[in-house]
């Protein structure tokens, strides 16, 4: 099987190229990244050399090359993770969102469609979501995949919006595809604007650590590994033109999080307890901030099989001791340095 991985030198792409490239060693797996800001080929040096990996560079909202891709390559599988995805950036840029994440998404479409015109066996579409489709939960209440879509921001907005296509290019064309939407992902090697490793960053740099309002919104935190492996699960077994909430079981509130956060650096730093608690800075709320998130992952459990491997605090304790040691990898993105690296590798 030829398998292309859209947004696989990104954070949650590269845990899934990863464990695809070593655990299929008979597929041939193509990463496509446009390495915008948050795409990083160092997050897969240890495998970039496997004779069934191909990195590719290129945007997905660049028709006449996505078209001439597909046909050069004619892709069996797609999984679908490109995306611009950060709810601060989307309030200020919307455009750019509806862009990639919708536009994007339909040139994917187009030229799957157009490559099998109804020659299904065996072809699968994998678009990959978030929970924010959702909206926001009171202090009750879970997400199920029979929820109602309802976003609030433009990220969701433009994230709700590309699901509605997929599932539409299902029922219209026939074309066979599979969506899941996850919680908030955490571990090694995110980009330094999500919370953890903002936070991770900032604590060991000694900078404020910025909470929106009062700390108390909540999400369901899901290990980045474990969601890779939910991946490979719904993309082999998971039954087409279906949908699966993939999540931790594992709320949190975010000031909770930040001060569990705080507590294990300083240990890991040899501080005195308490001493980073005091960088946490309460700053003006976000624009149309949803409360609370909270999957309801019981279909995928019930149906393939799959449950977290790991603890929130394992987890965690995992993803500092990687941040630990590989704070060369966090001074280089945060720098921007990291980006030398596909010119040095493939130019």
């Amino acid at each position: 099987m030829k398998i292309l991985i859209t947004g696989g030198a990104g954070f949650i792409g590269s845990h899934v190229v990863r464990r695809m490239v070593t655990r299929y060693p008979e597929y041939q797996i193509f990463n496509l990244d446009a390495l915008t800001y948050a795409g990083n080929l160092e997050n897969l040096l240890d495998v970039e050399n496997y004779p069934n990996y191909h990195f590719i560079k290129g945007d997905i909202t660049d028709q006449d090359f996505i078209s001439q891709l597909f046909e050069k390559y004619r892709f069996d599988g797609v999984i679908h993770l490109a995306a611009e995805s950060h709810v601060d950036r989307s309030i200020s840029d919307p455009l750019a969102f509806a862009k990639t994440n919708v536009l994007g998404t339909m040139i994917l479409l187009n030229a799957f469609k157009a490559l099998w015109n109804n020659n299904w066996g065996g072809k699968r579409f994998y678009h990959v979501s978030t929970d924010e489709v959702y909206g926001t939960l009171g202090e009750t209440g879970l997400f199920t995949e029979k929820t109602p879509y309802s976003p609030n921001s433009p990220y969701s907005a433009s994230k709700a919006s590309s699901d509605h296509f997929v599932r539409a290019y299902g029922e219209t064309y026939g074309l066979p595809y599979v969506i899941s939407n996850c919680s908030n992902n955490y571990g090694p090697n995110h980009f330094p604007e999500k919370l953890i490793p903002l936070f991770l960053n900032n604590i060991i740099e000694n900078k404020a650590l910025p909470v929106y309002g009062d700390g108390n919104y909540t999400r369901d935190w899901l290990f980045v590994k474990d969601h890779a492996r939910a991946i490979d699960l719904v993309f082999h077994k998971g039954s087409t033109g279906d949908t699966y909430n993939i999540g931790g079981f594992n709320e949190w509130k975010n000031i909770d999080l930040v001060k569990l956060l705080c507590k294990i650096m300083d240990r890991k730093l040899n501080r005195n307890e308490g001493s980073s608690e005091q960088l946490i800075t309460n700053v003006k709320d976000r624009p149309g901030h949803d409360f609370r998130y909270a999957i309801d992952a019981s279909k995928i459990k019930n149906e393939l099989g799959w449950e977290p491997s790991v603890t929130f605090e394992e987890g965690l304790e995992q993803t500092v001791d990687w941040y630990m040691e590989n704070e060369e990898w966090l001074k280089r993105v945060t720098s921007g340095a990291y980006q030398e690296y596909y010119n040095k590798q493939y130019r």
